[in-house]
């Protein structure tokens, strides 16, 4: 019968059994760190080079070492390198097969280091690499939204307000705002790279080491701002991940918020927009169906990131100093809110350029229900009327109107002079769409001028970033 238990090469000198086959698997996280192979051999080759500088490595060993991994990179990326769960995680398969390729010297590069700041530098690289990749993303899905603002700054519409039609606004304005939401997100992106860009390199364990170790030199090789001030804190605080999927959760929300209101736009009922074919699916038994399928999972891959941040939470709050293994289970959730976030601001990125607004049944829908009622009411305020007794006169104006079936521009001047006598025939350029829309002149406001003015100042913080 073969044996059910293996002892560890690397780290198995102090036991007298192997360990069990199932807990092997239960302990190992290779089938899923593997992911930072590339970020351990970085970090490997700075700590080597360092270890050179020191003193600790011959020049002959970091060349060797450098050999070794410029090998084992090659392997990962031709997929032929051969990954072991019974080796636990990507910086032990890694370390094993440098050893096999070089001998004694692979067995010198874990001097003066742990696999516990090796993993708190691991994942920290591979989260700057992934913010980085989506923040660019997000930059490319702002450009477009900003763009087709910019196409639209006199494309009137309803604006809502419980999803009930409030007052008229533009495409435009009404495209800005979602911008506003994800340059927020882009300022929250940028915030945790500045603080997760420290180096833990050099904690080893979780006292620092004996070593005499160049810890400035490691955090600038791999283009950290500095090295972690305490050991302790550098190996075992996962807050870094917490905040990347706070800001995946918020992210998130939006684009949600976002889909929500694309899927209600292009349904039949409403019809504002039309989003192209590759974007969509359709149904295996209704033929006529056009289902917004990328809005509906982005807004169902919401509750992924959601939960992503709480399980990571959860993880660290009851976690004394310094490492404990509870924080393997860190990965899972950060990688998964990582490739939620990027794949759908990608997918929104393609998307939002290609959205066909349908401009007049954005008209037709912001003559229905009312929407200059409160240009009326500001008429009359002009007219010298107090903003509560212009409130009370419109707002019988509305009942008639609503009693027969028509809108308030619809009304003949002789109709509303009987809801006031201040009322003259300039009342229809105040309750005309276009008039309602250029009233709201003033920065933040939904006039064209304004709008472009906006898309301006949006697309100049784009440059800058």
């Amino acid at each position: 019968m073969a044996d059910s238990t293996t002892k560890s090469t690397l780290w198995g000198g102090r036991f007298t059994e192997g360990t069990d086959a199932f807990v092997q698997r239960f302990t190992a996280s290779v089938t899923f760190d593997q992911r930072m192979a590339h970020e351990d051999i970085e970090g490997s080759l700075a700590h080597a080079a360092m270890l050179q500088s020191v003193g600790v490595l011959t020049a002959s060993e970091l060349e060797q070492i450098q050999q070794g991994l410029a090998t084992i990179k090659a392997e990962i990326d031709a997929g032929n390198f051969s990954w072991s769960v019974e080796l636990e995680d990507v910086h032990m398969n890694i370390e094993s097969r440098l050893t096999q390729l070089i001998g004694a010297a692979g067995k010198k590069l874990h001097t003066g280091r742990s696999r516990n700041d090796q993993v708190a530098t691991d994942i920290r690289l591979h989260l700057r690499n992934s913010i980085d990749l989506i923040a660019a993303e997000l930059t490319r899905l702002q450009r477009g939204i900003i763009d087709l603002a910019r196409a639209h700054t006199h494309t009137i519409m309803p604006g809502f307000t419980h999803l009930q039609t409030a007052q008229p606004v533009s495409f435009g304005h009404h495209l800005l705002a979602w911008n506003e939401m994800l340059e927020r997100d882009y300022s929250r992106l940028m915030d945790c790279r500045y603080r997760m860009n420290l180096c833990p390199l050099g904690a080893a364990a979780l006292a620092g080491t004996s070593y005499p170790i160049d810890r400035h030199m490691s955090a600038a090789t791999l283009g950290f701002r500095a090295p972690t001030e305490n050991s302790l804190d550098s190996v075992s605080d996962r807050d870094f991940a917490v905040e990347f999927c706070a800001f995946a959760a918020l992210t998130m929300t939006h684009l949600s918020r976002m889909s929500e209101e694309l899927i209600l736009w292009t349904s039949v009922q409403f019809d504002f927009v039309r989003l192209p074919d590759r974007f969509c699916t359709g149904s295996s038994i209704m033929p006529q169906k056009k289902n917004p399928d990328v809005p509906e999972l982005v807004r169902g891959k919401t509750g992924r990131a959601n939960g992503n941040l709480i399980s990571l939470l959860t993880l660290i709050k009851g976690q004394p100093l310094a490492y404990n293994k509870d924080n393997q289970e860190d990965k899972e959730p950060l990688f998964d809110s990582i490739d939620t976030v990027h794949d759908s601001l990608r997918a929104f990125a393609d998307m939002i350029p290609n959205l066909e607004p349908n401009l007049e049944a954005m008209r037709s829908a912001a003559l229905k229900g009312f929407a200059t009622a409160t240009d009326l009411a500001d008429y009359l305020v002009r007219k010298g009327l107090p903003f509560r007794d212009a409130h009370e006169v419109v707002g019988s104006a509305v009942g008639l109107c609503v009693e027969r079936g028509i809108d308030l521009s619809e009304l003949s001047l002789p109709e509303l002079r009987n809801f006031h006598s201040q009322i003259e025939a300039d009342v229809f350029e105040a309750l005309s769409l276009e008039a309602s829309v250029s009233a709201r002149n003033h920065i933040g406001g939904t006039a064209p001028a304004q709008v472009s003015a906006a898309c301006e100042r949006a697309m100049q913080r784009l440059a800058e970033r």
